[in-house]
């Protein structure tokens, strides 16, 4: 079953002024499209994993045949990513934590204004493209980890909570090179509705 490119939950121009729409349609409808298309040309060859979801191919990079790893990694991680990264955002979002997710960041870093700091500095820091994360590990222990390119945290046996992409592709075009900038704003997007549900599955 070919994997396919999820509709945005909401209008591309949702969540301006802090995301523009002209990113919004060039992200979705063409970078991760991308993505989705070269991962279903990856496993054309390869019926039998056809049929797993692209998370559990990202979760089982290892025993992906060698000569579809990279391009599985590489856009499998894409799909995987971006697919979260629509869903944690929402128009108005924003504010302060609610929920089991505010106790736990408030339990494990003191306060939610230190972990957006600590957040931010990691994806400031990432060198190049790639992604910042908030994750959760055993025992739904959180941490703040940085991932190059398209890799997942799911490879490394971590839940991905919530997640900001930082390729030039997600600001460039309204923010230019002030990362840091982008990083602030994107505060304003954010779904806690959602990242308590994906917290919860970690959970479990």
């Amino acid at each position: 079953m070919a994997h396919e490119l999820p509709p945005l939950p909401y209008d591309a121009a949702a969540l301006e002024p802090f995301i523009s729409a002209e990113i919004m349609q060039l992200h979705h409808d063409k970078h991760h499209a991308t993505y989705v298309e070269k991962l279903n040309g990856a496993l054309g060859n390869h019926p039998e994993l056809q049929s797993k979801s692209a998370e559990d191919l990202i979760r089982e990079l290892n025993s992906v045949p060698e000569d579809i790893r990279k391009a599985v990694r590489d856009n499998g991680g894409g799909h995987v990513n971006h697919s979260m990264f629509w869903q944690i955002m929402k128009p108005e979002g924003g504010g302060e934590p609610t929920g089991q997710i505010a106790a736990a960041i408030t339990q494990t870093f003191g306060d939610f204004n230190s972990f957006k700091e600590k957040f931010n500095d990691g994806g400031v820091k990432q060198f190049g493209s790639g992604w910042v994360w908030l994750v959760a590990g055993g025992g739904s222990q959180l941490e703040i980890v940085s991932t190059p390119n398209q890799d997942s945290p799911l490879t490394d046996g971590k839940f991905p909570i919530l997640g900001n992409d930082v390729w030039e592709h997600a600001y460039y075009l309204q923010y230019q090179n002030r990362r840091p900038e982008y990083l602030k704003a994107w505060w304003n997007t954010v779904n806690w509705d959602e990242i308590n549900k994906r917290f919860a599955s970690a959970s479990r």
